[in-house]
């Protein structure tokens, strides 16, 4: 049985009021959105100030910041190709600045301790030529807090993260975007420079309905830090590949390595937090992740739920007053929990491995009782029996040992442990011991169990 792929006009409605909403509480000159799932665009709609003149998904404006989450996956792109590691210092690659000692990954997560801006004249309402040298963009105070030590967004430090691309690549950021991410994934309306259709930038008076052209300033150096120039229906293609993954662009660990946390969250925000150019947040009991984006007269949100397979976009043209990373939770909202996502039917296994299939069951953990199951790819998974534990997903290695994939094991290393005669004797994980039976007296628990066993309370 299958389902139709339109929404409900139920569905419909509410995303439409609530971007209806927006555009007339927010004062915003117009509006435009999307909302995709499993893949594919299931609805778009705008509104606008003018009768008749309402963008369309295909209609361009300015994306910010959410340029950042594009600079970072050509940053993953050199490490996957082996010419940088993440924890290389600048310097090895970008020599001559004057924080050549941050690494590549703090930078990635806003972590390096740099500025958040450049130093004056406000960069984002003048030319990037005041700026013509990265000395220009970081200035003389190039450390506010102390590499690794806390979350601290640098726009200078997306900046440094062009350029090493431009170092290591020998070609333009803007040129290796184009070759390296965007013809890759077909979108062919992202640029760093308008293309009509586009809409123009507008100040909206705070306290009068009255309106002020903005200026689409060229960023210069600082282009790596929000140049881009999208629209909403682009923007939902690479809302796609940072769910899949794109073997042409980025593999799917690597995209999953992303949208994992990778720095500390800023004090008391903890439902929020950034991975490797991706903003994290937890909204209404599901995880959010995607970026938004801001530059005067533009106002950007592209939100990503992976376990509803949502995602939603929101572009508007006003320097302020519409709140758009709310709006597109909002919509990624309203279609998971009008329609929520209908799960892959339940296979057997292709094939059953009687030796992984001896291991599955009851393991203890001195009294701690878990379940070890065998996964549908071939993985194993731990989970606790009652209440909450360390539970973990883990992948079989080449040498016959296991990774631990999330959780308080990831990274770890199971062992299976076998007698002289090849039976299992128990599981080593990290160092700790699970046996088939609570403290097994036949398995080897270190300190050793009490001879006499389990007893009554009048032994």
């Amino acid at each position: 049985m299958t389902y139709s792929e339109e929404l409900l006009p139920g569905t419909q409605r509410a995303l439409l009021h609530r971007i209806a909403t927006a555009q007339a509480e927010g004062r915003t000159p117009s509006v435009v959105a999307a909302v995709q799932r499993q893949g594919r665009i299931v609805w778009s709609g705008s509104r606008s100030c003018v009768d008749g003149h309402a963008p369309d998904a295909d209609t361009q404006f300015r994306i910010g910041s959410l340029t950042k989450t594009f600079t970072a996956v050509l940053v993953l792109r050199l490490r996957d190709e082996g010419l940088l590691d993440l924890d290389d210092p600048l310097e090895k690659h970008l020599p001559g600045t004057a924080v050549g000692g941050v690494t590549v990954l703090q930078l990635l997560a806003h972590s390096a301790g740099l500025g958040a801006e450049s130093p004056a004249p406000w960069w984002e309402r003048t030319s990037g030529t005041l700026r013509p040298e990265l000395a220009d963009v970081l200035g003389e105070q190039t450390r506010m807090h102390p590499p690794g030590r806390r979350h601290h967004y640098s726009n200078p430090g997306y900046t440094l993260l062009g350029a090493l691309i431009e170092a290591v690549r020998g070609a333009s950021w803007a040129d290796v975007l184009q070759r390296e991410i965007l013809e890759p994934l077909g979108m062919s309306r992202t640029s760093t420079q308008p293309q009509a259709p586009h809409a123009g930038g507008w100040a909206v008076h705070p306290w009068a309905d009255a309106l002020l052209p903005e200026p689409p300033e060229d960023l210069g150096l600082m282009a790596p830090a929000g140049q881009l120039w999208s629209t909403a229906a682009d923007l939902l293609r690479f809302a796609s590949f940072l769910s899949e993954g794109d073997d042409r662009v980025l593999g799917a660990a690597s995209v999953a390595e992303m949208r994992v946390p990778s720095a500390p969250s800023e004090s008391g925000d903890w439902q929020g937090g950034y991975g490797l150019g991706l903003q994290l947040v937890r909204q209404d009991g599901r995880t959010l992740v995607g970026h938004t984006g801001s530059l005067p007269g533009f106002l950007a949100a592209l939100w990503l739920s992976t376990e509803d397979d949502v995602a939603a976009v929101v572009l508007t043209n006003a320097t302020s007053g519409l709140f758009v990373g709310t709006v597109a939770a909002d919509l990624v909202g309203i279609v998971a929990e009008a329609e929520p996502r209908i799960p892959e039917p339940w296979r057997p296994l292709p094939e059953v491995d009687a030796e992984l299939l001896a291991l599955t069951g009851p393991w203890y953990w001195g009294t701690r009782a878990n379940i070890l199951r065998l996964t549908a790819d071939r993985g194993l998974e731990l989970q606790v029996l009652q209440g909450s534990g360390r539970g973990a997903r883990f992948v079989a290695q080449p040498d016959g040992v296991w990774i631990g994939l999330d959780g308080y094991y990831a990274g770890e290393t199971l062992r299976i442990v076998k007698a002289a005669d090849g039976s299992v004797t128990h599981l080593d994980l990290g160092s700790f011991v699970f046996t088939r039976e609570p403290y097994d007296p036949a398995s080897v628990v270190p300190g050793g169990v009490d001879p006499e066993g389990w007893r009554g309370l009048g032994a």
